[in-house]
């Protein structure tokens, strides 16, 4: 074991229903989002987060974990424990992912097309980074008759805030820079 202590902290989201857990180290090499245990079973950690009935959906990003709760619930009951149960998982060394990586968005779309490719670099570089810092993230899925589409996931998905972003934001950069795009719609 290192000597560097394992830190959890947490920070709200624009999604009242989602907290953003940050840690002090990097333990994912890819965001992924489950929605259900039955999804969750590639992550022990995420596996323990669904044992609780509270639990909607968790997202796993390199350095965060976003998980979004049920709304009969509040988060001064939930944050501090939920801080101490993903620490005493690093400590104990516990996997957050285990092997065989799995895409559940696998594009249809042939790389090759320059639009696509356009698309996929604005997500990347841009966007992707401003939303994983509210604890969520975008995937691109298809281009298809001048509508981008893509999955918004972690606190992004279903927060009240997510279409103004969608809209506002991403679809109104998209625009900007692909004449060629005239829609963004999320899954």
């Amino acid at each position: 074991m290192s000597d560097k202590k394992f830190q959890v902290h947490f920070e709200p989201t624009p999604n009242p229903q989602s907290m953003k857990f940050v840690l002090n180290q990097k333990v994912c090499t890819e965001n992924l989002h489950f929605e259900d245990p039955l999804k969750a079973q590639r992550s022990p950690l995420a596996s323990k987060i669904f044992g609780f009935p509270w639990t909607s959906s968790v997202f796993l990003g390199p350095d965060f974990v976003t998980i979004t709760k049920q709304d009969w619930v509040d988060w001064d009951v939930l944050a501090e424990p939920l801080c101490e149960l993903i620490k005493e998982h690093m400590e104990r060394g516990e996997p957050f992912l285990l092997e065989e990586p799995e895409n559940t968005f696998i594009s249809s779309e042939d790389d090759s097309d320059p639009i696509v490719q356009q698309i996929k670099e604005i997500l990347d570089t841009e966007i992707r980074p401003a939303v994983a810092m509210d604890g969520g993230d975008i995937v691109f899925h298809k281009f298809e008759a001048g509508v981008v589409y893509v999955y918004m996931q972690g606190a992004c998905s279903g927060c009240p805030s997510s279409t103004m972003t969608l809209k506002a934001g991403i679809e109104q950069r998209l625009k900007e820079l692909i004449p060629e795009v005239v829609e963004v719609v999320a899954l």
